[in-house]
């Protein structure tokens, strides 16, 4: 079944998993939902200060589970590809820890996504193995460590 907007607009955990809309898109969805999630973040690193952002990234993980385990229930596929939630929260982490420059934003951009497309272990393994909200959820948190941990190490090769 392809999502429509009567479908995201059905339940508050559609339109939560859909990510508000940017998983409609007809192609790249996942690539959507991480664009729709850096447009958002500057709005919600400025409302929130650093301890009350972790904490709310903490809580829309939790929501997600929940979310996306409904949404992916309600179109018969677990893990469908309009469900981008899982790329928006994990991606705002990323950008939590990503100096606040286009460069180093757009890099974050390329390797998450480059992570959660190509799956490398563990990612890969816990996209086959854990099911349900968890499971949609877990892949891609792992992908945004392997992210960071490159990041890290490029900021510290450039000594940023």
């Amino acid at each position: 079944m392809r999502p429509t907007v009567r479908f995201l607009l059905a339940h508050p955990a559609h339109f939560v998993a859909l990510g508000f809309g940017s998983g409609l898109s007809p192609k790249a969805p996942g690539t959507a939902g991480t664009l729709a999630a850096w447009l958002l973040y500057p709005l919600l690193s400025v409302a929130l200060d650093d301890r009350v952002f972790l904490f709310f990234l903490l809580a829309a993980f939790a929501y997600g589970i929940i979310a996306a385990e409904r949404t992916g229930r309600a179109l018969g596929v677990s893990d469908h590809g309009a469900i981008v939630w899982d790329e928006m929260v994990p991606f705002w982490l990323v950008l939590f820890f990503t100096p606040p420059t286009l460069a180093w934003q757009l890099a974050a951009f390329a390797l998450f996504r480059f992570f959660d497309i190509v799956k490398p272990p563990p990612i890969g393994w816990a996209d086959r193995r854990v099911k349900g909200g968890f499971g949609v959820m877990l892949d891609d948190l792992i992908a945004a460590g392997y992210a960071l941990l490159v990041l890290a190490l490029a900021a510290r090769v450039l000594e940023v």
